[in-house]
């Protein structure tokens, strides 16, 4: 072999692990960043999951390293660390083992080498024998743990009530904008601690005035149901009409449509939101609880029930509710809101309680049993998240 081609073999030998390098992230990004439905036989679903569980262990690890900044101080005391190590170590075996099985049957193998290098990594930082020593509780955090915890919880439970009831059945996991929903679901357990913090701030200020001790003791001292149902019921008064002047005010409109532009219901159709809406109906709901002085054991019950109805409602679900589709939100009900057809239009608005809409005459009246199509009427919302946090503030908007 002559010098010239030994240099360029050399070349060639010295380059290729960066080329590997270089194909593994951009098709980790692109899977990432795509909009089209991921459809099983081709192992782009094993190999999604293996990526997901890849960065989800990686992020817990760090989040191990940097609890007083990472974590959420309500939930710290709360939760076992011993439980969240094993949960820990689970996903480092399985995308581990995945991941590398895949590469071995030559299965979309970049991406599963990008996975595979991401278990290394935080295998390499510590993995689920990170050591946690005491730490201050007041500090600037991220709702890392919040997410990565909700994001599993909310998978193994609604994927399940997904696949075993389904409403549309053959629905893909991994659907058209499936992308693009999972990073506001991100975004909105990142910046818990901000919009908490900004809630508190606006509902103490506003509404502190309004406090009166001795009728909140008096709230406080009903008895734990009826004060539940009590509490779920000033609440879903509140969030029906600032529901309701999200769809009857046409600026109100604007960030609202982002929350209505999803085109496929299921258990993540329901995180996509504007932010400012978040803070703005987190304001609207909880400040007359707040006044009301509901004790903090209903107040804890009523965050896991609108947690729940808030995934489930959306979730593509469907079960014999009998009469209780009049009484209580169901799956059925709520995908009729967030339909497209002329019948469903400014409808359903409650959250919790399905009789408010029949009390107030917005309840949806329809011969069919489902809808037909969901999304704004016009599709006329971008995709992506950055385009839907500006789509409010564009100049010329379709409202």
């Amino acid at each position: 072999m002559s010098q010239g081609k030994k240099r360029a073999f050399a070349r060639r030998v010295a380059t290729a692990p960066a080329r590997r390098a270089e194909v593994v992230v951009d098709e980790t990004v692109d899977l990432l960043h795509r909009s089209g439905e991921l459809k099983p036989g081709k192992a782009m679903v094993s190999s999604a999951i293996t990526v997901s569980l890849g960065i989800l262990s990686l992020l817990a690890v760090i989040a191990f390293h940097f609890p007083e900044y990472l974590t959420t101080p309500d939930l710290r005391h709360k939760y076992s660390v011993d439980v969240l190590r094993q949960l820990l170590l689970g996903a480092l075996l399985i995308a581990g083992g995945l991941s590398l099985a895949n590469i071995i049957l030559n299965r979309q193998r970049n991406l599963n080498i990008g996975a595979f290098v991401l278990v290394l990594v935080a295998v390499a930082l510590g993995g689920n024998r990170v050591p946690v020593g005491s730490f201050p509780d007041h500090t600037p955090y991220i709702g890392l743990d919040w997410f990565i915890l909700d994001l599993l919880g909310s998978t193994l439970i609604f994927v399940v009530l997904e696949k075993l009831f389904p409403l549309y059945k053959g629905q893909s996991l991994f659907r058209f904008e499936w992308q693009t929903d999972m990073k506001h679901f991100a975004v909105n357990h990142f910046i818990v601690g901000l919009a908490l913090l900004i809630v508190n701030y606006l509902i103490h200020h506003a509404f502190g005035w309004l406090v009166n001790s001795d009728f909140q003791r008096m709230v406080a001292s009903i008895w734990f149901v009826p004060q539940l149902l009590l509490c779920i019921l000033v609440a879903d008064m509140a969030q029906y009409w600032t529901h309701r002047a999200y769809h009857e005010v046409p600026f109100l409109w604007r960030f609202h449509s982002v929350h209505h532009s999803v085109k496929t219901m299921d258990w993540l159709a329901g995180s996509r939101q504007h932010m400012l809406e978040l803070i703005f109906t987190r304001v609207a709901v909880l400040a007359p609880l707040y006044v009301l002085g509901f004790s903090e054991a209903v107040m804890n019950a009523y965050i896991i029930v609108v947690g729940f109805q808030a995934v489930f409602n959306h979730a593509n679900v469907h079960l014999p509710w009998g009469p209780l589709r009049y009484l209580i939100v169901t799956p059925d009900f709520h995908h009729w809101h967030h339909a497209s057809d002329d019948e469903a239009i400014d409808k359903n608005y409650a959250a919790h309680y399905a009789f408010l809409d029949y009390l107030f005459g917005t309840a949806v009246k329809s011969k069919k049993t489902f809808p037909e199509k969901y999304g704004v009427v016009g599709d006329y919302m971008p995709d992506g998240f950055v385009k839907q946090q500006l789509f409010p503030f564009r100049k010329a908007n379709k409202t």
